[in-house]
């Protein structure tokens, strides 16, 4: 099968679908309600502590706009937190292209939805790895999975979706989105993809470089001997 090849999009997107995942959680409680007054139709995806932080930040509100990834997927989170996102519906709403009438077909088979814009940051790796004593098996639970996929499938389709992994970042698009009627221009999805790239390639680096300082003595030693 061949790559698809996109010839019409729309520079102004409307942004009504969000997913949310933050490590960071800074900038919510101005940053939600800001949304909510710029399009009051907004529908919030998000998970764990996000989740209960942006219900605490809504209150009552959050009952018309806010709903679990699990309760959208009808998959609940493994225990640990170990899978949350990565599913199917997730990454039809994030890759499919406006203009494909498959892409929308497979939409409405999957009763999925278009997500317009993700906000995400990534599990603290490098905070971890700082500490003093910390182990490898902390280290290696703290790699993100599901995060860095939704930044880049998100940033890979800046056709359609905005990718926003920085907090700094937030009054930019609210300043956009309030200019524009609750829309999102192809420049400022265009520029938000170069940094998500930027993001998830610093985070692999750190990553990287962690596993490739640790010897394979230091990984054995770690876990108990069930020889």
């Amino acid at each position: 099968m061949g790559i698809n090849i996109v010839e019409k999009i729309d520079d102004l997107i409307k942004v009504r679908n969000l997913l949310l995942s933050v490590s960071d959680k800074s900038g919510l409680e101005g940053f939600i309600p800001r949304l909510l007054e710029i399009n009051p139709d907004l529908k919030f995806l998000s998970t764990g502590g996000t989740y209960s932080r942006i219900k605490e930040i809504l209150g009552k509100t959050a009952e018309s706009c806010l709903s679990q990834v699990s309760d959208f997927t009808g998959q609940p989170e493994t225990q640990g937190g170990l899978v949350k996102t990565l599913d199917f519906k997730i990454y039809l709403g994030l890759l499919t292209e406006t203009y494909n009438d498959a892409h929308q077909t497979d939409l409405k088979r999957t009763g999925s939805i278009p997500i317009d814009m993700v906000i995400v940051n990534l599990y603290p790796f490098k905070e971890t790895i700082s500490k003093k004593d910390i182990s490898i098996e902390q280290a290696r639970g703290n790699i993100d999975i599901g995060g860095p996929c939704m930044v880049r499938a998100a940033a890979k389709n800046y056709l359609r979706v905005a990718s926003v992994v920085d907090p700094d970042d937030y009054d930019h698009v609210i300043a956009e989105m309030k200019k524009n009627d609750g829309f999102i221009s192809l420049k400022l999805r265009f520029r938000l993809a170069q940094k998500a790239f930027e993001h998830t390639a610093a985070y692999d680096r750190v990553v990287a470089d962690f596993l490739g300082d640790t010897s394979y003595e230091d990984v054995k030693h770690c876990y108990k001997d069930n020889e």
